[in-house]
């Protein structure tokens, strides 16, 4: 080990004891300067330490025992890099997230939960909790959340889901039914029995009623004009007997409670742009309802690409108005495939006839068994090429 310049000038202005004593607490307070501190004394001091040496060497000269005793004293300094110095750099390695641990570390390993234990608020349970997020949800919507709160459970919320229960909803339906209208527990029970009791004087069933109830449950917020109104439109508008109104309204209760612009278009699409015939109209109407709510740009894509592509006349397709419902893409890939194998023939006249709803609605190992007479891996190929 080295001794500074100045620390040599300090032992031979100092007794042997006192500079000893000084160079072991410069050597401690070394280990805690920064560089930068260290290098700017040292600059420093350049021109003192070069006086220094001289006065050394003059000292040297007429002292040699004295600096044989300091060369003794550096001899006795224990280095920096020593074992009492060294510091154990592996303890303070952590171990590898890869390297394998005994049974007895992995029962110590704590995993974290999943929910906070404590908390000051119901944020950081609402991500984990369907109930704290449908309640969020709730929230959300204008007006639900003071609503609410304005609520008395057992005169406005408990007598409604009373209500719902004896009319014939499911139990495991009244949250969901709930959830997506809640204001349906401010509605007066004279105006929901009003409402029940017409629906029943139009020959719905009990049964009927809870069925269209838990899929459309805004239903029972509309007034008895309302859908006094709307079984008059659809009765008159699409020439349909009471019974086939009352089938149509009870598959698809939405029917009654949403805007009837859509259904009016989609009215005219069918006969002004398809041009369907006032019967193929009726025809697809009551076997799929959905058609009347169905997209626009959606409907109108399905009967160009089965009409003008595949050459399906209007007749087979009102024969088989399942396809107006089917999705795009099954219908596109599945033909594409027939017409590559040379099997695309849809004229009920011809060999090898395949009807639309096999086309459509067969599931993809059948209809390349029974239809396209391949296997499942041919289609599967043929997909990936489009």
């Amino acid at each position: 080990m080295h001794v500074c310049q100045r620390c040599v000038s300090l032992l031979l202005s100092r007794p042997l004891s006192a500079a000893l004593q000084h160079s072991t607490r410069a050597l401690h307070q070394r280990s805690h300067l920064t560089l930068l501190q260290h290098s700017t004394r040292h600059t420093l001091s350049q021109r003192h330490s070069r006086q220094t040496w001289r006065h050394f060497a003059d000292h040297q000269a007429a002292s040699p025992d004295v600096y044989n005793k300091i060369d003794l004293a550096q001899k006795q300094v224990v280095p920096l890099n020593s074992e009492v110095h060294r510091i154990d750099l592996d303890a303070a390695v952590h171990t590898s997230p890869l390297q394998e641990i005994s049974e007895e570390e992995a029962v110590q390993i704590q995993v974290p939960s999943a929910l906070p234990p404590e908390s000051s608020t119901l944020r950081p349970y609402v991500d984990k909790s369907e109930t704290l997020s449908k309640l969020v949800q709730l929230e959300q919507r204008p007006n639900v959340g003071s609503m609410l709160v304005r609520l008395d459970f057992h005169a406005d919320v408990a007598p409604r889901l009373l209500f719902l229960k004896d009319l014939g909803v499911e139990e495991s339906k009244l949250g969901q039914l709930l959830t997506k209208n809640p204001f349906i527990l401010t509605e007066s029970l004279d105006n929901l029995e009003a409402r029940v009791s017409y629906l029943k004087s139009k020959k719905f069933s009990k049964q009927s009623v809870a069925a269209m109830v838990s899929k459309a449950p805004y239903l029972l917020n509309f007034s008895v004009e309302r859908l006094d109104n709307r079984l008059g439109f659809f009765q008159k508008q699409l020439g349909l007997s009471a019974e086939k109104t009352r089938d149509i309204v009870t598959r698809l209760p939405k029917l009654l409670c949403g805007s009837l612009e859509p259904i009016k278009e989609n009215l005219k699409v069918c006969e002004l742009e398809f041009g369907f015939r006032g019967n193929e109209i009726q025809h697809i109407v009551t076997t799929v309802p959905k058609v009347l709510i169905a997209n626009k740009r959606k409907l109108t894509q399905i009967f160009d690409f089965v009409h003008n592509t595949m050459d399906v006349p209007h007749s087979l397709v009102a024969k088989f108005p399942q396809v107006l419902n089917a999705k795009f893409l099954r219908i596109r890939e599945r033909h594409l495939f027939l017409e590559y194998l040379g099997r695309a023939q849809y004229q009920p006249s011809q060999p090898n006839y395949i009807s639309l709803d096999r086309l459509v609605f067969l599931p993809d190992d059948v209809f390349c068994s029974e239809v396209a007479l391949a296997t499942l891996e041919d289609f599967e190929r043929f997909q990936k090429t489009l």
